[in-house]
């Protein structure tokens, strides 16, 4: 059992930071030199990552607050407009930024007349360690509580119920994935294999996980979360299928 804490702001210099706003961007920076390293591996350019990041960071953030809006809390958002802006204030989703961000980033891919899955491929085997940073920001302000567990990583929160908490679950399977895609980084892979192995594995946690929340609002039993989950699962299977039974098969080194 981990006792409850809570870190709501940090100070630097003259600045007071949300601590969640604070995670989330450090988590970008480091999933943007994860890629920026990959992609080099693989003989492109780390630029056209760090430029990509940036429409990916701002069509994220605004994606990530639609998809929040429109399939966990509308009736909340139509009755308070202006909360929608109040982004300080939590609620947001990372399948809805996940949805706006790949389109805009397919979008500025095909602008740049660049092999989309080489820098997609990066991008992905990026992502986790992104996750694992910016999901501590999610733990910190213990936004995503879940039911009642005697699980040793439970959290002891005021109410004295010891909680599944789903930012420390999310952030630890964000790690694990960026350890597990660093040690694969180093053996020949098919091109797009970190695309198709990421959105399997965060689909299946995710999905698990969700039943475990008890904050989310269901349809039909399952979350928005858990629905997008299956898709980025059947999404991910489909990518790998297709890269390993493809011949020749396309290899990155």
């Amino acid at each position: 059992m981990i006792p409850y804490f809570t870190w709501q702001s940090v100070q630097l210099g003259p600045l007071m930071l949300n601590v969640w706003g604070f995670f989330v961007a450090v988590g970008f920076l480091a999933a943007a030199l994860a890629a920026g390293w990959m992609v080099k591996r693989c003989d492109g350019e780390d630029k056209v990552i760090y430029d990509l990041t940036v429409w990916m960071m701002i069509t994220g953030l605004i994606g990530g607050r639609l998809g929040h809006i429109l399939f966990y809390e509308p009736a909340a958002y139509f009755a308070n407009p202006l909360e929608v802006f109040a982004i300080w204030h939590g609620g947001m989703s990372l399948f809805g930024g996940i949805i706006l961000s790949t389109f805009v980033g397919v979008w500025y891919l095909r602008k740049r007349h660049v092999d989309i899955w080489k820098y997609s491929d990066a991008v992905f085997f990026g992502l986790p360690i992104g996750l694992f940073v910016g999901r501590i920001g999610c733990f910190l302000i213990h936004d995503h509580p879940g039911t009642a567990t005697n699980f040793f990583l439970g959290i002891e929160y005021p109410d004295g119920i010891v909680r599944h908490d789903h930012g420390l679950y999310l952030s630890l399977s964000g790690l694990a994935m960026a350890i597990a895609f660093f040690f694969l980084a180093k053996k020949n892979r098919p091109t797009g294999f970190f695309l198709g192995l990421f959105t399997v594995w965060y689909g299946i946690v995710r999905f698990v996980l969700d039943f475990y929340r008890t904050l989310d609002v269901r349809y039909g039993g399952l979350t928005p979360g858990q629905y997008f989950s299956l898709i980025l699962f059947i999404f991910g299977s489909v990518v790998l299928c297709r890269i390993y039974t493809k011949l020749p098969s396309k290899t990155a080194v």
